[in-house]
């Protein structure tokens, strides 16, 4: 008994002793487990006590069990104070010190689509057109069939239109403005429409199913083709802000006639031709023409009297040949990357 006896101080004194060079939480943990664990001292004298005769398990069983409930209480103990000592270095360490200079922090930017958007709605009201929004949910009626698309036109497929129940879709381009207003405006008429348009697309680099437009049109008793040429230039000439060779090519769409597309030299090779022309030198950029006669008489407009012209312009991809941007659905995914992009190529 007396050799079980002295085992058991061993353990105490040494215990005693790790315990005075515990300086944390973590240190005192690894002394918990090396006396409490499984394979710690205290379960070692468990095991002695197997080899000591019967009659003096019970007293020796007690001695171990009061020695367990002592090493345990200096745990606690010491657990409080290691505690306490380590939160009063933590509200320590996270002091303000007013006197230290303020961290820099990122200032945010308008999203480049946004950038885009502003910088054309600026540059048409300079040349005299006012804005109007509409709705982005709309019937077929100011979608389509105001615009002279004929009943079986692809464009009404399901595979081009988001459809709801109740003669309702989401429009696909901002052009429903255009009929809205000529039901309620009378000539003469200039207006630029900016907002969200939806078609039922494969999402790819170079398309979405939704994306930003900003249709325009004028109406009036002398609007020409002269003056839409004329206004695409000097558009395009002051969003890069140089002068830049613009080029019309005939096309088709049903709600003008004639109409054309637009294109631009190409920003990255200058009419050398690359991989972003397609080794064309040019960059289409917009549709435009000039208003159909149907399209005015459905609103009641004399198309005899009054003539217009329009064009529609998809700002994410001016945003793409701005700023450097390959992929339109990066203009989506709300990473932080982008709009440091766009700062450095501002």
């Amino acid at each position: 008994m007396m050799s079980f006896l002295e085992e058991l101080d061993t353990i105490r004194s040494r215990f005693l002793d790790e315990l005075s060079f515990v300086s944390s939480t973590d240190d005192l943990e690894r002394v918990r487990v090396a006396y409490f664990g499984k394979k710690g001292h205290v379960a070692s004298l468990m095991v002695s006590l197997k080899n000591t005769p019967k009659e003096d398990r019970p007293k020796l069983g007690k001695v171990i069990n009061d020695l367990k409930k002592e090493l345990s209480s200096h745990i606690e103990h010491s657990f409080l104070r290691l505690q306490k000592q380590e939160q009063g270095r933590q509200i320590a360490s996270e002091a303000i010190d007013v006197t230290l200079p303020g961290k820099k922090s990122f200032i945010g930017i308008e999203h480049p689509t946004q950038k885009v958007l502003n910088r054309s709605i600026s540059i048409f009201s300079s040349l005299g057109f006012s804005v109007a929004l509409g709705p982005e949910l709309d019937t077929d009626h100011y979608n389509f069939e105001g615009l002279n698309f004929s009943p079986d036109h692809p464009a009404r497929e399901m595979q081009d239109t988001f459809y709801f129940p109740g003669g309702h879709l989401l429009r696909t381009h901002t052009s429903n403005v255009q009929v809205h207003l000529m039901e309620k405006q009378k000539p003469p008429i200039r207006i630029i429409a900016p907002g969200k348009c939806f078609r039922n697309e494969t999402v790819s680099s170079r398309s979405h199913v939704f994306f930003h437009q900003i249709e325009g049109f004028c109406i009036d008793t002398e609007a020409s083709f002269a003056d839409l040429c004329s206004l695409m230039r000097s558009f395009w000439k002051q969003l890069f802000g140089r002068s830049i060779k613009v080029r019309f090519r005939p096309s088709y769409f049903p709600f003008v006639e004639p109409g054309m597309e637009v294109d631009i030299e190409c920003l990255h090779c200058s009419l050398q031709g690359c991989k972003l022309c397609k080794h064309t030198g040019w960059l289409e950029v917009a549709g435009a023409g000039m208003i159909h006669p149907n399209v005015l008489d459905t609103s009641n407009i004399d198309p005899e009297k009054y003539s217009g012209y329009a064009w529609g312009i998809g700002i994410e991809r001016i945003a793409m040949l701005l700023y450097g941007i390959g992929d339109i659905r990066t203009f989506s995914e709300n990473d932080s990357r982008l709009f440091e992009q766009v700062a450095w190529n501002s």
